[in-house]
């Protein structure tokens, strides 16, 4: 026979989950849940764009300087957290005009060249508006994080009209992603954040795989070179 306190948790549960209740809960989620779908919509268009442009490259020139599209929409929790370190209330309206990252694509290149060709074709689309640009690659981060960020305006069309949603573009190549990656895995995972040891490692390695992508794209300019000499 149940206890008074597992009678007062099951009444506290079968008051949350009320036929009513649940009405309630769902009805104040719809708007969040309408943001999080339009934001996917933004992520299929602009992997969209990308995809034709790999294919593309491939029917004209035999090559793909795509090797990898990663695509996510930020978890709700990230969202109310990077909301209360900014000190803004976590309201629809503010997430979307304060938050660029809501939806990110990682687009993994081959080379360094291939990520400015990629980016520079992708901003000049007529129907994207670029709202911000960092290069981290011309400008590493001081711990040696390299990669290439755009902020990009995307139009989707829904049944009320047309919506401008804010999508988050990083480039990188295979040795860019590799160390950042591991890093993240190292420096967060593992709460090392304040060793200035591992830290410069971190940093020689970053240094390191900046020369090997520059070795690997004189390789690949060298065989292109040859190639069309040869043809």
């Amino acid at each position: 026979m149940p206890d008074n306190n597992q009678l007062a948790v099951q009444g506290s549960f079968d008051n949350i989950f009320s036929t009513d209740r649940t009405a309630e809960l769902l009805e104040s989620a719809k708007p969040f849940l309408e943001l999080m779908m339009q934001n996917e919509c933004a992520l299929r268009e602009i992997e969209t764009k990308l995809n034709v442009l790999n294919d593309e490259f491939s029917t004209m020139y035999n090559y793909n300087p795509i090797e990898t599209i990663k695509t996510r929409v930020k978890d709700p929790l990230s969202i109310v957290e990077k909301m209360k370190r900014k000190g803004i209330q976590p309201t629809i309206a503010n997430i979307e005009s304060s938050i660029n990252d809501i939806a990110g694509i990682r687009v993994i290149c081959s080379f360094p060249e291939d990520i400015y060709a990629i980016a520079d074709i992708l901003t000049m689309q007529d129907d994207i508006t670029l709202i911000r640009r960092k290069d981290y690659i011309a400008n590493p981060k001081p711990n040696g994080y390299r990669s290439l960020h755009l902020i990009l305006g995307i139009p989707i069309f829904l049944s009320t009209g047309k919506k401008v949603m804010k999508v988050e573009v990083q480039f990188r190549t295979i040795a860019m992603d590799f160390w950042a990656s591991l890093e993240h895995k190292l420096r967060y995972k593992h709460d090392i954040r304040k060793a200035e040891e591992i830290s410069a490692k971190l940093k020689d390695c970053a240094d390191a795989i900046t020369v090997l992508d520059e070795k690997m794209q004189d390789i690949h300019n060298q065989i292109v070179r040859e190639n069309r000499e040869e043809n």
